[in-house]
């Protein structure tokens, strides 16, 4: 019960992640988002898979961590297209940044 209870946990928190990732895709910014929050989780969802792998190296709950940490990852790869996109807008204010999405 354990187990089933925890990928419960790991499934309702590992949502937030596409419709965070999907939130910023379209926002075309990284303003409000913190790279300090994404390595902090990130770091968070090692040190958990590092704790199954350890403890239960054949838990189906482990298939559930990776699956959390890829969304994790896009989330990763939209803030930095969103930064590159800031960068974009402040080297030509002048320019509809929604152009350069």
């Amino acid at each position: 019960m354990a187990y089933v209870l925890e990928a419960v946990m790991l499934a309702c928190f590992g949502l937030s992640w596409p419709m965070n990732a999907y939130k910023s895709y379209r926002a075309h910014t990284a303003r409000g988002t913190s790279w300090q929050f994404l390595a902090l989780i990130t770091a968070g969802y090692a040190a958990g898979i590092a704790a199954k792998t350890i403890a239960d190296p054949g838990s189906w709950v482990l298939a559930v961590y990776y699956l959390n940490l890829a969304f994790l990852l896009v989330n990763w790869w939209v803030y930095l297209r969103n930064r590159r996109l800031d960068a974009k807008r402040s080297a030509f204010p002048q320019e509809d940044g929604a152009a350069l999405a």
